[in-house]
């Protein structure tokens, strides 16, 4: 049917919806019913297989017995619901070897058995709809090591809902498959938009980046209000020339420094009392019991000289509270 028609990307071979979706194929009927209903969930037309016998209750495409469909494309996807009775499908496919093998497939089987023409093996549905990706020339060479060529035959058997079944050259994701191909559950009152659509045009994006500019022009100028010139006068009659005011913790470092600026002194002061007493026994067991000499005030005046060292010690010692010098004796 399809050998001399070019096949790439999807090629459907049924469709619920339109005026004849079984022209391609034969319909065989035995206590049980093939018919087109509304289904509640995608709310749109669906054929229905339903029958006692899964094996008398079928649709298989090609029409003739002998024909065959000629489909190269390796997937085969089917949008199913299940309708939780027992169901299988067969596809019929021709390899390398100039074979004919059958894969038949269901849910009523729980082991896989290769045999030398026909394979079979297990499925599991979800509740609901379901998207069934069969990967032919995979199965093709794991069950038989043998290279996929083409698929001549495909049979539906009960019990099952159909929307749609096709051939593809590889997995397509939603966003690449059209409309019709996607499976999805339209919800009432909500309408599907394109990407155009979504997209907002030049003009919205340049009005909302304005917009943002603004916003973030109006926040910097809030949290950085301009300082009080009435406070930035008083800092500078506070702070001596060439000086900036202090701040924070510098103020209260400063403040503590004259605390101890004004403390040492006094220590200082008693040491130095102690000194001079020192000084004054020392001289007076170095001088000789005699009225009258003059070495006397010499050793005085070393002894205030000294006092004038200890004095400028301590000038340097107000100066730098930090590290206060020792005494001399």
């Amino acid at each position: 049917m399809f050998s001399n028609t070019f096949q790439s990307g999807f090629l459907s071979i049924f469709y619920s919806v339109g005026s004849n979706p079984l022209q391609l194929w034969e319909k065989s009927v035995k206590n049980g019913h093939i018919r087109r209903i509304v289904d509640d969930e995608v709310k749109s037309l669906v054929l229905e297989l339903s029958g006692t016998n899964v094996a008398t209750t079928y649709i298989t495409c090609p029409i003739k017995q002998r024909a065959s469909l000629g489909i190269k494309l390796p997937f085969l996807v089917m949008v199913i619901k299940n309708l939780k009775r027992y169901f299988t499908f067969e596809i019929q496919i021709l390899d390398d070897k100039d074979m004919h093998r059958r894969f038949r497939v269901s849910n009523f089987q729980s082991t896989t058995k290769v045999r030398p023409f026909c394979t079979t093996m297990p499925i599991g549905l979800s509740s609901g709809w379901n998207q069934v990706q069969f990967n032919l020339a995979d199965f093709t060479r794991r069950a038989y090591g043998s290279t996929y060529i083409e698929t001549m035959r495909v049979q539906i058997h009960a019990n099952i809902r159909i929307r749609r079944i096709y051939f593809a050259d590889r997995l397509y994701g939603d966003d690449e498959m059209p409309n019709e191909y996607r499976l999805f559950l339209p919800i009432p009152g909500i309408s599907r938009l394109s990407e155009k659509e979504k997209r907002p045009s030049k003009e919205e994006e340049e009005e909302k980046e304005k917009l943002e500019l603004g916003e973030g022009e109006g926040e910097a100028a809030s949290a950085a209000p301009p300082a009080s010139p009435v406070m930035e006068g008083a800092a500078a009659e506070a702070a001596p020339e060439g000086e900036k005011p202090a701040e924070g913790g510098e103020a209260e470092a400063a403040a503590g420094d004259e605390g101890q600026a004004q403390v040492s002194p006094e220590g200082e002061g008693e040491g130095e009392g102690a000194g001079e007493g020192e000084g004054e026994g020392e001289a007076g067991s170095e001088m000789p019991a005699e009225a009258g000499t003059d070495e006397a005030p010499a050793t005085e005046g070393e002894n205030e000289g000294g006092e004038g060292d200890e004095g400028a010690t301590e000038g340097e010692t107000a100066e730098s509270p930090e590290t206060p010098a020792p005494t001399e004796a």
